[in-house]
């Protein structure tokens, strides 16, 4: 039988998690939580780019207008 190294779990075992999760969340709802899912990276991945365009003495731009 062949396992993935990382997890040391077979095709078989990921299948049934597969099932599980489709009956529990159902159809519909899994497009929705991928679609978000893939969002909230792209904004981590773009708020890590942010951060280090950044210079170190820098500090962040908050919008606000104290005198």
């Amino acid at each position: 039988m062949i396992t993935l190294s990382i997890l040391a779990l077979s095709w078989q075992h990921l299948l049934i998690v597969a099932l599980i999760i489709l009956i529990f969340f159902g159809g519909r709802k899994i497009p929705e939580m991928m679609r978000g899912l893939g969002s909230g990276i792209k904004e981590f991945k773009d708020a890590v780019k942010e951060d280090e365009h950044k210079k170190p003495g820098e500090t962040p731009n908050n919008n606000s207008t104290t005198p």
